[in-house]
């Protein structure tokens, strides 16, 4: 079994619903095995499950939640260095576009480079001009299709990268697949 969190902080259930769209993503890889948890219900046991990581935060004043800082900040130091080599991915949403979520998954991926995880991008477009480069992001409720479409392959990404690194199954890996992996790249 290919181990999924998606672990995430909420206020508004915006970044609830793009933590349940990756979630069902991650499903779409056969012998995946998803856990969704909010920091509220999560801790460090969860960590240690996984072998691939979503990890999700709002974006508040430009940047991830005080809640989600301190829910890392206050894991237990003997777990530090524990986590090398699992893989990770972000996604965050704003009030706006341009509210600051690129910076908030900028600083997700920190925490998790931090933590030893190896983490990744999507080079994948889930709508004209619209890709998760750095995660995928959302202004209010992920409510556009190239929004939820870029939340599922996300999840179905991280799935991938984690059967082909943890497990080497190498079928899963994203150039071997063929489902449309560039939907209009709007040019």
């Amino acid at each position: 079994m290919t181990k999924i969190l998606v672990l995430y902080h909420s206020n508004t259930s915006n970044t609830k619903r793009m933590a349940e769209l990756i979630a069902e993503g991650a499903s779409q890889l056969s012998d995946a095995e998803v856990r969704l948890r909010s920091i509220e219900e999560a801790d460090h046991l969860d960590l240690a499950w996984c072998e691939g990581i979503a990890l999700g935060s709002p974006t508040n004043y430009g940047c991830v939640s005080w809640q989600m800082k301190q829910w890392w900040d206050q894991q237990p130091i003997e777990n530090w260095g524990q986590r090398d080599g699992k893989i990770g991915c972000v996604f965050s949403s704003a009030g706006a576009w341009g509210g600051g979520q690129e910076w908030t998954c900028m600083s997700l991926l920190s925490i998790l480079i931090n933590y030893g995880f190896l983490v990744f991008g999507l080079t994948d477009y889930s709508g004209v001009r619209f890709s998760a480069h750095y995660g995928a992001i959302a202004a209010g409720p992920p409510e556009e299709d190239r929004e939820q479409d870029a939340c599922r392959r996300l999840g179905l990404r991280l799935a991938e990268w984690t059967a082909t690194m943890i497990h080497g199954r190498t079928e899963s890996h994203p150039l071997n697949q063929t489902y449309d992996r560039f939907k209009d790249l709007g040019q």
